[in-house]
């Protein structure tokens, strides 16, 4: 941690001491939050991000969605905020140090301590998956572990107001973020929280080796990798990582969605199976060794044979199933020779049994000679049938004299049917005869258009968003009310491709508008309905308010109802909650000038005769209660005791007594 040198104050509450970290989006300061007297964690947006009001909208509602998760393992999100144009998020301050740290200190972690750790995120993931929120930025930078061995996630679902394509131009501002992509993020494509299962299994991966899947010079060349490239297995990596343990971390990172973990919460389960002895749900890997004590030349046979996908598998009906463990001709001859080297040795001092092992020996170099010759000279290339119809490049491959292996269907925006990828790839030299593997597209994933009509903006938006799909405004003159949707397109119920753009139609905002009553709403509230009514959210002040509870909006200048031009900057004030005073001492004064003192206080005033008093204390006050120097919370009543006594007034030896009683005013 940095120590600020020039200490800054956002919103007269939070000021910032030390510098914590930088990353591609925001810079991260740890803070002192005096209005709560505990330390904060600041999350502040870079200047350049801060401009991009749509960026920032978006950036707020996420950190708004975030700010309603209470989980053990999530940092939780207190508030959001904005000061001279500066935008930040206030999360807690978290003793300790993120998980990238622990790898750069430690390197791989004990498979063990792997497992629980997994476990812990995942049930972070979970919950926030079932309040509608998805991570998409599952990193060893998001992961925390606290002095105490606590685990705790942070950011959650505020990378989704990033727009990833741009993203991925940025050289290194989202390398670390690219690292952990899922398939369907690095193609652009909507995300559900097993794209958070997929993140959270390459996590674990390099948690357990040390390393990533898949490194590369640029963010795109490690995304690109994600979608096209098989991973290397952990125990390629190191053999002594568990087969159980490596099944989970590779199902969680199949490629195709359909063939990952459904949940997080089935992640996590499958995790504490392997914690407990249990048999993990997770298949092995084929050619991965069953028992822990398995000979070396069968790790290797696993590391040798082809990787196979833990995903489901379609097969076009009437193709077989590629063989994954083909016999490896080399490895054969090898023996043969070590054999026959052994005979010569039995047979070294006799010259015809050296002439007989020369003679073995040119006759198993032919074979392999003959080979290697009917493989390279008389075998065939794989045809580049990419982008074509399956029906098509089957054919070709036919024609070719090459069989049809494995075909696996994937999700893409390509027509069904449609190659995608082959194994081996177009031009590779192999037998004639042999299998090849083909990726099919099974075209776009589809979906239904919500109806969003006569819904405000925001909700629209909202409503949009969460079905995979994404909207354009357009503007026609209405007598409806400002910012509600009169008309969609496509219509509701219209099966469209995901990601598709629906066309949303408002009335034309006019110049003038009346700022909405944001009295007792929330900062947060406050800045959407302002949004919604055209205008802007300006500085934030605080004090106290007997009519708004703590945190909520008190009042804001100009008032509920103006007339303004739509853009205006509207400035509010927040409740600290109940005005307070501490009562004043009115002992002795007059009964009026009492009265005004305390009313002046903001308190309310009653009086009480009493002639419990001197006659010189007529109209006096001589008592009050609550008592001088009491503190009260407004709005309170402070009764006065006021003097009314008798008076006697002797005027001749025959003495006549006349009354006066003083009675106190109202």
């Amino acid at each position: 941690m940095q120590p600020v040198e020039s200490p800054r104050v956002l919103s007269r509450r939070y000021e910032l001491t030390h510098l914590i970290a930088r990353g591609g989006m925001a810079e991260v300061y740890r803070a002192f939050d005096h209005l709560l007297d505990r330390p904060v964690a600041l999350k502040i947006l870079f200047p350049e991000l801060s401009v991009d009001r749509a960026f920032v909208e978006r950036f707020r509602r996420e950190a708004q969605a975030a700010a309603n998760l209470s989980h053990p393992n999530i940092v939780p999100v207190f508030d959001w905020g904005e000061d001279d144009s500066t935008y930040f998020i206030v999360m807690e301050y978290v003793e300790g140090k993120p998980l990238s740290a622990l790898l750069r200190s430690q390197g791989p972690l004990p498979p063990r301590q792997v497992a629980e750790i997994g476990g812990h995120v995942a049930a972070a993931l979970a919950y926030a998956h079932r309040h509608g929120v998805i991570h998409r930025d599952v990193k060893p930078g998001n992961v925390l572990i606290t002095d105490d061995g606590l685990v705790k996630v942070t950011d959650f679902g505020i990378a989704r107001a990033v727009n990833t394509e741009e993203s991925l131009t940025q050289t290194g501002a989202v390398m670390g973020t690219a690292t952990y992509f899922s398939p369907e993020q690095a193609e652009g494509l909507g995300v559900d929280r097993r794209s958070d299962v997929y993140s959270l299994g390459v996590v674990l991966f390099e948690l357990l080796t040390g390393r990533p899947p898949f490194l590369g010079d640029t963010p795109v060349a490690v995304a690109s990798k994600h979608v096209r490239d098989i991973p290397p297995t952990p125990r390629s990596i190191n053999p002594e990582i568990p087969v159980a343990l490596e099944a989970v971390v590779m199902k969680a990172m199949t490629k195709a969605p359909e063939g990952r973990y459904t949940s997080a919460d089935e992640l996590r389960a499958d995790l504490q199976r392997y914690l407990s002895g249990e048999q993990v749900m997770a298949a092995p890997l084929v050619g991965a060794p069953q028992d822990a004590q398995a000979t070396t030349r069968t790790e290797m046979m696993g590391t040798l044979a082809t990787p196979v996908s833990s995903a489901p598998t379609g097969v076009v009906p009437g193709v077989a199933a590629l063989d994954h463990t083909q016999a490896l001709p080399v490895p054969e001859a090898e023996a043969t020779a070590e054999h026959l080297l052994g005979a010569s040795k039995r047979h070294r001092r006799g010259s015809r049994a050296l002439l007989l092992l020369l003679i073995v020996l040119l006759a198993a170099l032919g074979v392999i000679a003959y080979l290697l010759v009917d493989t390279f000279v008389g075998g065939v290339s794989v045809p580049n049938v990419i982008g074509e119809n399956y029906l098509v490049a089957a054919s070709t491959l036919k024609k070719d004299g090459l069989a049809i292996g494995a075909v696996t269907q994937r999700v893409n925006s390509k027509t069904a049917g449609t190659v995608l990828s082959t194994n081996p790839p177009p031009g590779t030299r192999i037998a004639k005869g042999a299998k090849v593997a083909l990726i099919v597209s099974r075209g776009p994933v589809m979906v239904t258009v919500p109806d969003v009509k006569n819904m405000g903006l925001s909700a629209a938006e909202s409503t949009i968003r969460n079905d995979h799909l994404r909207y354009a405004l357009s503007f026609v003159q209405s007598t409806a009310a400002q910012n509600i949707v009169i008309a969609q397109s496509p219509a509701p119920g219209t099966r469209v491709r995901r990601n598709s753009v629906v066309t949303l139609t408002l009335p034309t905002p006019t110049n003038q508008v009346a700022v909405p009553d944001l009295e007792g709403d929330t900062p947060q509230v406050a800045a959407v309905a302002l949004q919604n009514a055209g205008l802007a959210l300006g500085s934030q002040s605080s004090q106290c308010s007997n009519t708004a509870q703590n945190g909520q909006v008190a009042s804001s200048s100009p008032p509920a109802g103006t007339e303004v031009a739509r853009g205006t900057t509207i400035s509010i004030v927040v409740s600290t909650g109940p005005c307070q005073v501490v009562v004043r001492d009115v002992r002795g004064e007059p009964q009026g000038r009492a009265t005004s003192d305390l009313q002046g206080q903001g308190l309310t005033v009653t009086a009480v005769p009493t002639t419990a008093c001197n006659p010189s204390q007529a109209g006096d006050v001589v008592d009050q209660s609550p008592g001088p120097g009491t503190q009260v919370t407004l709005p309170t009543t402070v009764t006065i005791d006021v003097c009314s006594v008798s008076t006697t007034t002797t005027t001749s030896p025959t003495t006549t007594t006349t009354t006066t009683t003083t009675t106190p005013g109202p």
